[in-house]
């Protein structure tokens, strides 16, 4: 044996002498007795953890077995973080869970919990009773809500609402969880706990014939106790073999995830799902208010479409390392929590923080964990020893219950060790010396857990060393079986979850829409908009017509929440969203506190919970604090759970150049090179106000039906501009469409809108944003000169619109794109790129910005797109 490194073979060796040596318990206990006087858990609970914790250090050892010939991709494990099992088994199985990397025993147990049914979860306080909850409650697809019958909003006066957040249906006030103790002393008692896995109780079908075959070839039998984790550990090797029938992501990832579990794929753990659930809680308080608001007979209009997906006395449980809690979106995610807690809303989380004392190898130095976590403002700390399972049992049920009880947020700091490295790769021995790993060895949680049946007369070393043996030769028997099951062949396959597109349900939904605003949602519509609907309004600016489309969207979508910085009582910095609070309340229209990490993680998590959020992000340029919240979270959802799990989403941001009065590069920002490289991120960007409102309908019902994640791009300089031509022509503005012609105007994803100027003939000018008007304007000029000239307006970034890219540049065969973003990573390189793979052998140029940020004040015209640089361009490309 390998004594000072923790190879597999040498941790396998180390555990089955460790068991071997623990002997027979001189007196025998009833394993439905405390395993220790005063102890919640007992001795049928502490066997099924241990099935659990045993199932998931077998499955780290098959994980590296498989990667030894080939077939394995994936070996970070769960060797030492096996304790996370106590937390899974205090939880409610219907309580969504975002989970660390290092989580296959929490996995077995939820796995397990959820197949025994409802009569295996824990009480919420010490002498409840969990109820049933209703069949198929986590299943299917979360975040859907079915467009059909979309009710009307009612106005609301927020004249005395305090904090500006959302606290309409979040605020209890006069609830007993409204005092925050002045310390972490715990002063609740622990919950009653019911077997945790179910799995003295039942089993998955194939398992007697299993056991059976076992003690066939010799293996000792473990009395009636079937394994009750197979299923689990089936998820997971194919997850390791990245095998097509893995049930999240397909092939796609090695994830812990499953709808019918609750569990929601993490894609990343350095901490960025800890803002979305930041989100989760918060939406979850929204619905369950909603929930009894309805019991008690309060409506917000006719609600009934909005459906949690969870129950209502549902708390989220989020884990994490402990190097993860110096990451900026850890940092996001404590700040908001106790931000909101501060305020008086609720958000019922619990975080989960494993110290193993190692970032790969990077020391966490001592005692800054419990530091940093002790000092989070409105977050209640929990610290238990994952090496002594009673304790840590009763504090995880303590800190749940606090959870379940108060409905805020609290911490619980589990103290692990890291075995067998980081991942396969990792040769610790480098940077930890073998006393070091030893020591790490001698706390091992499994063995822990081990001790403490032995000791409490439940099982001997030898049965349980038989349990060993048992659960690992299934575990490798499933490993067999799993490498030769098929793996996605075809780029097709592996992104068909990605972004689903249905453009026919899209357009019905708009129409759907239009039938109820204009039919049983008119009356109430008219009221919304003081007797004088939009489209009697006369023309409108650009921000009017969003403003009023939003105000639509409200009405229609119940599920709908509006949010960000300075939304509500200000309207927004330009005024965007005046007007908005006064006519839905503030639990659908609040000001976040200033950080687009969590406004972003609040879309997140509010989106997966069932409600449509639509963020604004104030600035462009504020966006890129936290576009991995965009890319690394929300873009990635479907693509690697297969659609099981959406976050709907309309961001809006304020962005472009242009702004006159109000310069430097943060609030003239024009790259979106970032946002263009997201896969099946939608980014729409209307010039006019007659395409704002029929885009930002067409981004909504598409979120709602597809689940997509939206970029709503509006260019700052557009937002008022009212002439076109000649000052005081008007020729900017434009009619707001009544309901009546929302479908004839319906706008797809990824179409554009073409003008014609003169003849139209010559000369094909395609760009977006402030490069619309421009365009048009320097067309005129061109006019003048006889050249005809028709102007694309692309409208979508992303998708592009190619097919109208392709026919509007062959009818003049001469190209000019002109593009306002940056010459290096700009729009125009994907319109150029689009029209040479399409074979395009006309002439094309370019006009865009130059590759620097905007300066403050008359300079930025020197590095910004104008209309003489664009007349010059035409004019070059037509003397070819």
């Amino acid at each position: 044996m390998l004594s000072d490194v923790t190879t597999p073979q040498d941790l396998d060796d180390r555990f089955r002498e460790t068991l071997a040596a623990l002997g027979t318990p001189p007196h025998r206990r009833d394993p439905a007795e405390p395993v220790t006087d005063g102890a919640t858990l007992t001795g049928a609970q502490a066997l099924d953890l241990f099935d659990a914790q045993v199932t998931s250090r077998q499955l780290d050892l098959a994980g590296r077995w498989l990667r030894s010939f080939g077939e394995g991709f994936y070996t970070i494990g769960s060797a030492g973080h096996e304790a996370n099992a106590l937390v899974a088994a205090v939880l409610q199985p219907t309580d969504p869970a975002l989970l660390h990397y290092r989580s296959g025993a929490f996995y077995c147990v939820r796995a397990a919990q959820a197949a025994a049914g409802p009569a295996h979860t824990i009480a919420s306080e010490p002498d409840e009773v969990a109820p049933a909850q209703p069949a198929g409650s986590v299943t299917g697809t979360l975040g859907a809500v079915d467009p059909a019958s979309r009710p009307s909003g009612v106005r609301h006066d927020p004249a005395s609402d305090g904090y500006d957040v959302g606290v309409g249906l979040f605020r209890a006030p006069g609830d007993p969880a409204d005092e925050q103790p002045a310390d972490s002393t715990r002063d609740d008692a622990a919950p009653a706990v019911t077997d945790p896995a179910g799995a003295a109780d039942e089993a998955s079908s194939d398992t007697p014939a299993v056991d059976a075959e076992w003690e066939a070839a010799g293996g000792a039998a473990w009395p009636e106790r079937p394994w009750a984790y197979g299923e689990a550990a089936g998820d997971v090797l194919r997850g390791m073999v990245a095998s097509a029938r893995e049930p999240i992501a397909g092939g796609r990832h090695k994830v812990f995830g499953h709808p019918d579990l609750a569990v929601v794929p993490t894609t990343s753990t350095i901490a960025s799902h800890l803002p979305r659930a930041v989100g989760m809680g918060l939406a979850v308080e929204w619905l369950r208010r909603l929930e009894t608001r309805r019991a008690g007979g309060v409506r917000l209009g006719d609600d009934s479409n909005v459906a949690p997906p969870w129950p209502p006395d549902s708390i989220v449980v989020c884990s994490f390392g402990d190097a993860s809690i110096n990451h900026a979106s850890a940092t996001a995610a404590f700040n908001t929590a106790g931000w909101y807690d501060h305020t008086g809303l609720r958000i019922p989380v619990l975080f989960v923080c494993e110290d193993n004392g190692l970032g790969i190898s990077v020391r966490t130095p001592q005692g800054w964990v419990e530091t940093t976590l002790r000092s989070k403002p409105g977050i209640r700390y929990f610290a238990a020893d994952g090496g002594d399972p009673v304790q840590a049992y009763a504090v995880a049920a303590e800190a749940a219950a606090w959870v379940r009880r108060h409905r805020r947020p609290a911490l619980l700091h589990l103290r692990t060790v890291r075995l067998m490295g980081h991942a396969g790769a990792d040769a610790e021995t480098a940077y930890r010396s073998p006393a070091e790993i030893a020591a790490d060895l001698d706390l091992d949680p499994v063995a822990a857990m081990a001790r403490l049946l032995v000791e409490a007369g439940v099982a001997s070393g030898e049965e349980l060393l038989g349990r060993y043996d048992h659960v690992g030769w299934q575990v490798r028997r499933i490993a067999e079986e799993v490498i030769g099951e098929p793996k996605l062949t075809a780029a097709a396959d592996v992104v068909a979850p990605l972004a689903p597109r249905r453009p026919a349900r899209v357009a019905r939904a708009v129409a759907e829409a239009a039938a109820r605003a204009g039919g049983p949602g008119a009356a109430a519509r008219n009221e919304t908009f003081g007797g004088k609907p939009p489209e009697l309004a006369g023309p409108l600016t650009l921000a009017q017509s969003i403003n009023a489309a939003l105000t639509d969207g409200m009405l229609d979508h119940p599920e709908m929440a509006v949010f960000g910085e300075d939304v509500a009582a200000k309207g927004g910095v330009y005024g965007v969203t005046k007007g908005l609070r006064d006519r839905f309340g503030p639990a659908r229209v609040f000001d976040t506190l200033l950080d687009e990490t969590s406004v972003l993680g609040l879309g997140l998590g509010a989106g997966l919970a069932g409600m449509l959020p639509v963020p604004e992000i104030q600035y462009l340029a504020y966006l890129h604090n936290a576009e991995d919240q965009l890319r690394g979270e929300a873009a990635t959802m479907q693509f690697f759970s297969q659609g099981a799990y959406r976050n709907p989403m309309v961001v809006r941001v304020a962005g472009l150049a242009y702004q006159e009065g109000f310069g430097g590069h943060f609030h003239n920002d024009n790259s979106v090179a970032v946002l263009r490289d997201v896969p099946g991120l939608v980014i729409a960007v209307p010039a006019r106000p007659d395409d704002a409102a029929p885009m930002l309908r067409t981004c909504l019902a598409s979120a709602a039906v597809d689940g997509s994640v939206c970029v709503f791009l509006e260019p700052i300089a557009l937002y008022h501009t009212r002439d076109l031509y000649l000052d005081g022509d008007g020729e900017w503005l434009a009619g707001y469409a009544g309901p009546g012609d929302w479908a004839g105007g319906h706008v797809p994803i990824g179409r554009a809108r073409v003008y014609g100027v003169g003849s139209a003939e010559d000369l094909t000018i395609i760009t977006f944003g402030n490069g619309v008007r421009l365009s048009l304007r320097a067309a005129a000029a061109l006019a003048d000169e006889g050249v005809g000239t028709r102007v694309v307006d692309l409208r979508w970034l992303a998708p592009l619109p190619v097919a109208d890219i392709i026919r509007e540049a062959s009818v003049t065969g001469r190209v000019l794109v002109v593009d306002e973003t940056r010459r290096s990573g700009g729009v125009g390189e994907g319109v150029i790129a689009a029209l040479v793979d399409a074979g395009y052998v006309g002439a094309a140029r370019r006009v865009a910005g130059v590759d620097s940020f905007v300066p403050l004040g008359p300079a930025a015209r020197q590095v910004l797109v104008s209309e003489e640089a664009i007349t010059q361009g035409a004019r070059t490309l037509l003397a070819r």
